[in-house]
């Protein structure tokens, strides 16, 4: 069964555009969704969850139509973008009896376990949590009235990486029984190397691949030979840097013949995301 399915997702904007964005996810599993900031990650989240009114397109989640079941569906998705940034002068306690009025399917034993697990202070203030335990707390208010769904858009962003580590240890966590999926919007891209499962690339509001996270690596390859050896595949790079000791360049696996002599290897997420950013620039120069 699919989570999310997104389907020829169209947004115009004066300076941007969502351009045919259409992508699945499956249920139980971590997508990573990775672009540059600027590159439609939270525009694309918020057309989801109908905080954004895409100009076409569809959204089904698990199984249904969100614009046609918007409020029924809101009670089985649990998001967050970068913590909780209302109400910052409340207690934890006061801001939860407000919120969990809106879910029908609101379990308090749920609530206290995910807070104890997570080692959230109640009785703090938002004002007194740090980034982390602000996403912690969003995850606890989730989890709690039942979400099947979780959208967490720049979730680790502002972290240090003890914190980092420990919510993808979670995140991971919470997807291993197939019941919870999450989609995981961020631009670090060393974050999902540990845990997606799979991956979708937007850039310029365009979806590059959506694919499970090995075969999206392995779907290019990072090159680097002398300054002279750069004609011979100059053409069919997506872009390239040149340097006193040659030139490196990203190429599509399918572009590239082995038989070249030219060094290849397996690009990082970070490494894909640089040199398509790179060919961007170039585009529009």
């Amino acid at each position: 069964m699919l989570a999310l399915d997104i389907k020829h997702l169209n947004k115009k904007y004066a300076n941007f555009e969502l351009n045919d964005v259409s992508f699945q996810l499956e249920k139980g599993y971590i997508m990573g969704f990775i672009g540059a900031n600027g590159a439609g990650k939270t525009t694309t989240i918020k057309s989801v969850l109908n905080m954004v009114r895409p100009d076409s397109g569809e959204v089904r989640i698990l199984g249904r139509n969100m614009a046609e079941q918007e409020i029924a569906l809101k009670q089985e998705i649990g998001y967050t973008f970068g913590g909780i940034d209302y109400y910052t002068r409340s207690k934890i306690k006061k801001l939860t009896d407000v919120i969990k009025a809106f879910y029908k399917n609101w379990d308090d034993a749920a609530y206290t376990r995910y807070m104890r697990k997570f080692k959230v202070d109640e009785n703090k203030k938002v004002s007194e949590l740090s980034t982390g335990m602000r996403v912690k707390y969003s995850l606890a208010l989730a989890l709690s009235h039942g979400a099947k769904l979780l959208l967490l858009d720049e979730p680790t962003s502002g972290l240090d990486p003890v914190a980092r580590d420990e919510l993808l240890d979670i995140f991971q966590e919470l997807v291993m029984d197939g019941e919870i999926s999450i989609l995981f919007s961020t631009h670090i891209t060393s974050d999902l190397e540990k845990c997606a499962d799979y991956i979708t690339f937007i850039a310029d509001g365009t979806i590059i691949r959506s694919s499970e996270k090995d075969a999206f690596m392995e779907a290019y390859r990072l090159l680097n030979g002398s300054e002279s050896e750069l004609s011979q595949v100059k053409d069919k790079l997506i872009s390239y840097k040149v340097n006193s000791f040659g030139f490196t360049g990203l190429i599509r696996s399918e572009d590239f013949n082995p038989s070249c002599g030219l060094k290849a290897a397996v690009p990082s997420l970070e490494e894909i995301m640089i040199y398509f950013a790179k060919k961007e620039d170039a585009a529009h120069v």
